[in-house]
């Protein structure tokens, strides 16, 4: 199994990075806190492919692999693309699932469903032990608006989820679980170092006793934890995707687990240390520190929790 990049991968990396700081830089996410997702953007993602990237050539899409997918999805994490990205990705060529499309695992009786992006789906897919299921125009739902802890991940609780049109078999929904979670961890590690980025970059500038507090010997050992703990998670990311496409190697699901549990926690302690390291002023909105953390918890309740995939992984240790 290699794990060095190739030139394509490189490329691929490179170009979603730029794409993804052109299409939303920190002013436009503080103006889509108030607007909502942008459709502008989110058609450039799908142009250029970020959902349509794992479907066949002969399909329609590009034809790349899993390990490319996580890549593509790192590059979003630390950009702070907001929107259902995963779900659009795993749903992307089914029957009749195209332009936004969020998701969720059904919820048992009695309980109540949260979905995220109500308002700006096309449609919305739900999970359960049967397959698959498609449902039409999700905005019309009964439903009601819930206080977002990501700004730019609004939230609705849904009373009742309709059973829907099914578009894939169980077996479809059980490797999506698994595809996922590795899709989600790609996106936390890319936040555990955005959010590393941004508190280097504040580091250099800040200056106390006239010289930059990024030069005294705590935050240089704050920051370089920072990176370390990014690094773990993009590796292990990276080990999941390629696992994903070459299972024969080892016990994916293993793999994909770790992987998750790592980035989970150094997406949610880097976005600690984010906000710490800038001080009074990383406690305010006007600072995008808090955006990490925000991101990281929220997508934290996504595919399983850190604490889900720690014990899942201590059964298949």
């Amino acid at each position: 199994m290699d794990f060095q990049l190739t030139s394509l991968q490189v490329d691929l990396q490179e170009a979603t990075r730029a794409m993804a700081r052109g299409l939303y830089p920190s002013a436009r996410l503080h103006q889509m806190e108030r607007e909502g997702l942008d459709r502008a953007a989110w058609d450039e993602l799908a142009g250029a492919g970020v959902f349509s990237l794992r479907v066949p050539e002969a399909d329609g899409g590009v034809g790349l692999g899993s390990a490319d997918a996580v890549l593509v999805l790192h590059e979003l994490g630390r950009a702070l693309v907001p929107g259902p990205l995963v779900w659009s990705h795993l749903a992307a060529g089914l029957d009749g699932c195209d332009g936004v499309v969020g998701g969720l695992e059904r919820p048992g009786p009695g309980a109540t469903a949260v979905v995220q992006h109500l308002d700006a789906l096309d449609t919305l897919v739900v999970v359960d032990d049967e397959g698959v299921w498609r449902v039409e125009r999700p905005a019309s739902l009964e439903h009601r608006r819930l206080d977002p802890l990501d700004p730019l991940t609004p939230v609705d609780a849904v009373g009742s989820v309709p059973r829907g049109v099914q578009v894939a078999g169980p077996e479809v929904a059980a490797r999506w679980r698994v595809e996922g979670s590795a899709l989600v961890a790609a996106l936390l590690s890319g936040l555990a170092l955005g959010a590393c980025d941004l508190t280097v970059a504040y580091t250099k500038e800040r200056k106390q006793f006239g010289r930059p507090v990024g030069s005294f010997q705590s935050i240089k050992h704050l920051l370089a934890d920072m990176l370390s703990r990014a690094e773990l998670s993009r590796v292990a990311t990276l080990a999941a995707g390629v696992h994903l496409d070459q299972p024969e190697v080892g016990h994916t699901e293993r793999i994909v687990a770790g992987a998750r549990v790592v980035a989970g926690e150094a997406a949610i302690e880097n976005g600690h240390r984010a906000i710490l390291s800038h001080g009074g002023m990383g406690f305010t909105w006007e600072v995008d520190a808090h955006r990490y953390l925000k991101r990281a918890w929220v997508l934290d309740a996504t595919f399983g929790s850190v604490d889900h995939h720690a014990a899942a992984l201590a059964e298949l240790l």
